[in-house]
Order: C-alpha cells, then sequence, then structure tokens
C-alpha cells in the first residue's frame, strides 16, 4: 500500500504536534523514530485513519482519509502500545475472533480464521484463558492476532514492545519481521529496526531525517 501524507499538520487546541509533514511511504517495513512529544504516534495514528489531519491530507491507495476512514481502517490494522486498550472480549477465543464477529463472518469461517490466528501465535492452547489474565507478551501477541484475524493489507504498530521487556520485545520484532503484511512500526527501541527498509525521524512535530535503517538510526543516535 502507499501513504500518502501532503504537507499535513496536525494541532490539538493550542498545540501544534504535527507541521508540515509530506511523505510517500510504500516500503514493506518502514519505522517511525523520536523523542517523546515528537509526533510519531499521531503520525501512526493519520496513516489509519483514526485521526484526520487538521491541515493538508492523508491518502491511503488514494482514498483520502477524511472521506473513506471506514474503508482504509478495513485495510489497515492498528496494533496500539497497550494491548489491554485493545483487548474487549472475556477470553481469548472471543476477543482474537472480535474482529471478524463485528465484520458479519459466520462458522465455519470464523471458527477457521480464528482458529488459525491463535495457533500462528501460539496461543491455541490458551483459547479459553481470560484475556487479562494473560502475560504482557501474551497480550501483545492476541492483539496483534486480533488484528491478523481480519487480514488487512498492511499493519501500523505504535511502540508495541514499550510495556515488554527486552525477550519478548525482541520476539514482537520477530513476529512483525515474519509477517506477509506491509508494516510501520512507532517504536523507540531503534536497536530493533537495523533490518528495515526505511526509517522516519521525527522532532517537535517535523521530519528531519528520513533514511535507510542504518543511516537515519545513526543520524537520530548522533545528534547533539
Amino acid at each position: 500500500m502507499q501513504f500518502v501524507l501532503d504537507q499535513v499538520g496536525v494541532r490539538f487546541g493550542a498545540v501544534e504536534v504535527l507541521r508540515d509533514v509530506s511523505l510517500a511511504l510504500a516500503e514493506r517495513r518502514i519505522g517511525v523514530i523520536g523523542d517523546n512529544g515528537s509526533g510519531k504516534s499521531t503520525l501512526a495514528r493519520l496513516l489509519n485513519a483514526l485521526l484526520a489531519p487538521t491541515t493538508g491530507a492523508v491518502r491511503v491507495d488514494g482514498r483520502d482519509s477524511r472521506a473513506e476512514a471506514a474503508a482504509i481502517r478495513r485495510d489497515v490494522g492498528f496494533v496500539f502500545q497497550n494491548a489491554d486498550a485493545q483487548i474487549v472480549m472475556p477470553t481469548v477465543a472471543e476477543d482474537a475472533a472480535f474482529g471478524l464477529v463485528a465484520r458479519g463472518v459466520k462458522d465455519p469461517e470464523l471458527a477457521r480464521r480464528t482458529d488459525d490466528a491463535l495457533a500462528r501465535f501460539g496461543l491455541a492452547g490458551l483459547r479459553d484463558r481470560p484475556s487479562h489474565a494473560l502475560s504482557g507478551g501474551e497480550k501483545q501477541l492476541l492483539a496483534l492476532a486480533g488484528v491478523l484475524v481480519t487480514e488487512p493489507q498492511a499493519i501500523v504498530f505504535d511502540e508495541p514492545t514499550t510495556m515488554l521487556d527486552r525477550r519478548n520485545a525482541a520476539k514482537m520484532m520477530d513476529v512483525i519481521a515474519g509477517l506477509p503484511q506491509q508494516a510501520v512500526v512507532v517504536t523507540h527501541h531503534v536497536e530493533l529496526l537495523g533490518g528495515f527498509d526505511r526509517v522516519i525521524v521525527l522532532e517537535r512535530g517535523r521530519v528531519i531525517a528520513d533514511d535507510a535503517a542504518a543511516a537515519a538510526i545513526a543520524f537520530y543516535q548522533g545528534r547533539a
């Protein structure tokens, strides 16, 4: 998919969070890094139309995010920083199936796709477990399973490793690396983006670097 941001600005009241951002994103693996408050999460939400720009335009495969937000969200999944904000059903299996139920998918397809998603992430043995009793790493995998079961073309991850220890953070990034879908990953764990095709660096709402992973990360880490 191609995400095009054309002179995008986002303002919340008197606070300007993003300003004059123009990007065309089509690579398979794209990272977004920057200090706290740089606008990373706001940029992530623009990409799947969870948020509309205050100024400028966001287009996803040519569709304007203001006019076709629902269609864009069907094709672009979103994984939140805090999995508890995304897990809404009482058991693991029910939560994994939630997106399909909302779209009117019925058995046997509903059961097949749910079972496949749980098995893919090693959650099949936990299908009857209370969702919120899972470990942090298991919750993140469940949140991702709940997105993947709807078969999006691309997935945006907003700080998917922030609440995980280093071992589970590395595991999550391995899972992301193996996904067939295009992925845009916002993270402060810059060392996990080494194999990415492209990395964007934000500072105070502006793009200050846009390069191959190694070059962009070196620029970010080398700032005075």
